[in-house]
């Protein structure tokens, strides 16, 4: 086909061609093509024969027109023919039995086959029509097929697309609460776990709070005795530059004094303060394995110093026993009327200060027994009573 194509092909202007005129050399060219050869001829050309010149593109052999010029040449009729035949739209090759054509059209399959289909094919047998025949019957048939397509069926199928489409909004909508639900939801959750979480880290910021209060007063107390003690050595090395003997022996007197105070100042007892309960087996224990629906009442946990188990046990019965409450409002009236005779006791006799001895040392032992309620009032109590005597 591709050589076909070649050969019907003008050689001026490479494509097929149209109205094609035969030179006297017997070569073909496109009568628009021979039109333009001979223009440039006659443009070049100084004078004007009665014949006009024109010179072949191929061979190059010049002929003779007359004046009536290109239509004196004969028309090429057959490859006229051959290039509308070539021009027309080709029938498709058959699949199965290439190159040959479809060409026949299969009435009981409804198909175009070829002719091998026909006679040694699977259609052999078939009833057939040409291609005319069967174009025609078909197109005749066109307008009773879209018939079925008009009607109630078609209104049936404008409704479901219609209702599908209400359906599809009305899910959509329900996927938009749910997302918002959804958002809501875990923003809820989000809330709790922060509260919780503020909850917790407020509980370990009061155990904080409170171990300070245990510990600060003692190391307060400590920083005051080393702050003494440095004192009292600036002292001892001016005492010995001292030259004087009035001033040495005045001022060895005070050093004396300071370093006996400073010697009989008891030193605090360091309390064992244990925290309970600890976080990771606090969490591990009630949050592990709490469910969503029980975040809101995740406990959160009183955490504070406590001393070892058997302390604890007591604290828990002083603190749950209606008694524990009015002893420690005895204990607090003694201290309260100490603090009012303080003064006078300070100046008053020997036995008065006998008395005041006698009162501490019960007192004292009361204290003793609270200790495990929290060593910081333990510490200030001892401290009071310690400056009373």
């Amino acid at each position: 086909m591709e050589d076909l194509e070649e050969d019907l092909t003008c050689s001026v202007c490479y494509g097929l061609f149209t109205d094609p005129r035969v030179l006297p050399c017997s070569h073909t060219f496109c009568k628009s093509c021979l039109e333009s050869v001979m223009q440039a001829s006659v443009e070049v050309s100084v004078w004007r024969p009665l014949r006009l010149p024109l010179k072949c593109p191929s061979c190059r052999s010049v002929a003779e027109l007359p004046t009536n010029g290109l239509d004196a040449l004969p028309t090429n009729v057959c490859l006229s023919a051959i290039v509308e035949k070539y021009q027309r739209p080709r029938s498709p090759a058959c699949p199965e039995h290439p190159p040959q054509p479809l060409n026949v059209y299969c009435v009981q399959d409804r198909q175009l086959i070829c002719g091998v289909c026909l006679t040694v094919g699977r259609h052999r047998g078939h009833a057939i029509d040409d291609l005319q025949t069967a174009y025609a019957r078909e197109r005749a048939g066109q307008a009773r097929l879209m018939e079925r397509l008009s009607g109630e069926r078609w209104e049936d199928v404008c409704a479901l697309a219609e209702r599908l489409q209400l359906e599809k909004q009305r899910s959509e909508a329900l996927l938009q609460d749910d997302r918002e639900f959804t958002a809501q939801f875990f923003k809820n959750l989000d809330l709790i776990l922060a509260q919780k979480r503020d909850e917790f880290l407020q509980a370990l910021e009061q155990a904080s709070v409170r171990l300070a209060c245990a510990y600060d007063p003692l190391i307060e107390q400590l920083k005051r005795l080393q702050e003494e003690h440095g004192a009292v050595m600036a002292l001892s090395s001016g005492v010995e530059r001292e030259e004087s003997p009035l001033v040495y022996l005045e001022t060895v007197c005070e050093l004396r004094e300071r370093v006996e105070a400073l010697i009989q100042t008891p030193l605090p007892e360091i309390p064992s303060v244990q925290l309970m309960p600890r976080a990771e087996p606090f969490l591990q224990e009630h949050w592990c394995g709490l469910s969503v629906k029980g975040l809101g009442d995740g406990p959160v946990p009183e955490i504070c110093g406590q001393a070892p188990a058997a302390g604890r046990a007591q604290c828990r019965r002083l603190r749950s026993s209606p008694s524990a409450a009015v002893l420690m409002m005895i204990v607090m009236l003694l201290l309260t009327g100490l603090c009012v005779h303080h003064c006078a006791l300070r100046h008053a006799e020997e036995p008065l200060r006998d008395v005041g001895t006698l009162l501490f040392c019960p007192i004292h032992n009361t204290i003793m027994t609270l200790h495990t309620l929290g060593g910081n009032i333990y510490q200030h109590l001892l401290s009071f009573l310690n400056t009373l005597v």
